[in-house]
């Protein structure tokens, strides 16, 4: 708390008392300022803070929080969702959306970075900015080099992705458009739970069939849930009998 004396004549010649407001902060202690010196050791609340800005950033990160818990699941909140929360409104939740998938797009490797795949876990790193987080089906083929790097990794279908819906031709095109000899096929399980289901491995038998004829090597499908967990049908020889 200041105090401060006030020219006797203008007011008159007492003494008040300047309260500053209970969440008020010095420039240190600002989340912007906190950014701009040392991001990375900012916490989640203080970055959602500066996203959303203005003079409730803090109260409104503290709603979003308490609202969604996590970042991945403020992620899978469409945007309709996350501008329902007070003081938010539909620019802000934009703003956040935009955020987040801005940060999804720079995990994805690019150009010379792409990377040589070696086991299911080096696809697995690969794959989570592509299929980790989301509320629907990706079904994406990693289109791979003789020597296992990875060329391009297109999604070639959303929504359900089972032996019903999937047309096999449609998932090796891209390996026969770029001559490709190896490849890995890969999904996502929005509930989180990668255990393979029986559409999963008739996908997987299927495709291994195909590609074979067509001398393509199917290397692996992998299948991931939430964040860390992931299954290779290969490890487990499931589908590749």
């Amino acid at each position: 708390m200041s105090i401060v004396a006030i020219q006797p004549g203008l007011l008159d010649d007492k003494i008040y008392k300047i309260i500053k407001p209970k969440n008020s902060c010095s420039l240190r202690e600002q989340p912007a300022y906190r950014v701009e010196t040392s991001p990375d050791a900012c916490t989640l609340a203080e970055l959602l803070s500066v996203i959303v800005g203005g003079e409730k950033q803090f109260e409104i990160a503290a709603r979003l929080l308490e609202r969604f818990e996590t970042v991945q699941k403020l992620a899978l909140a469409l945007p309709a969702e996350i501008a329902a929360v007070p003081g938010v409104g539909k620019k802000t939740a934009l703003r956040l959306k935009a955020a987040l998938a801005l940060a999804r797009k720079l995990m994805e490797p690019s150009g010379d970075e792409m990377p040589m795949i070696s086991s299911p876990k080096d696809a697995y790193i690969c794959l989570r900015p592509v299929l980790e987080g989301l509320d629907h089906e990706r079904l994406v083929v990693m289109v791979l080099t003789t020597r296992n790097r990875v060329m391009e990794m297109p999604v070639v279908y959303v929504g359900s992705a089972n032996s019903a819906t999937v047309r096999i031709a449609e998932v090796l095109r891209p390996c026969i458009r770029l001559n490709a000899p190896n490849m890995v096929l890969a999904h996502n399980h929005p509930t989180g739970d990668p255990t393979p289901s029986p559409e999963d491995v008739n996908l997987t038998r299927c495709l291994n069939e195909a590609a074979r004829k067509m001398d393509i090597q199917l290397l692996d499908h992998v299948i991931v849930g939430s964040p860390g967990r992931y299954t290779s049908l290969k490890e487990r020889g499931i589908g590749f009998s």
